[in-house]
């Protein structure tokens, strides 16, 4: 399946977006804990897909978004928010993300999400 990079402050939250992603055949390539770490795990492990979580200290998932786009047009990042973050999500896509995941997680949706982002053309 794909290599993917996951994003996001809390271990816990990763440990639960990685557990779902292996289970589905997904190979995760690095993990990152603010947006920061993000964009250098992005240029090392150089994934096929990304998963950033909006909320994170040092830099947040937009502006996270926004460098690694700027660098990669050809990303593919999926963002992660909380129910209550839906107005932020028009501001991620506009940064270059291609679609959401909500918290908590839905297994099936994650997958669903994560599957059609693939199958796009960028």
């Amino acid at each position: 399946m794909a290599k993917i990079l996951i994003c996001d402050d809390s271990a816990f939250m990763r440990m639960m977006l990685r557990r779902v992603l292996e289970e589905n055949g997904h190979e995760i390539v690095g993990e990152a804990g603010d947006g920061k770490h993000a964009v250098q795990m992005f240029r090392q492990c150089k994934p096929e897909l990304v998963t950033m979580d909006i909320t994170m200290p040092k830099m947040d998932g937009i502006e996270a978004v926004k460098h690694i786009y700027s660098e990669d047009s050809s990303a593919r990042i999926v963002m992660v928010t909380a129910i209550g973050q839906r107005s932020i999500i028009t501001e991620a896509i506009a940064a270059g993300a291609a679609d959401f995941i909500v918290k908590p997680f839905d297994p099936a949706q994650v997958i669903a999400t994560i599957s059609k982002v693939l199958k796009q053309n960028k």
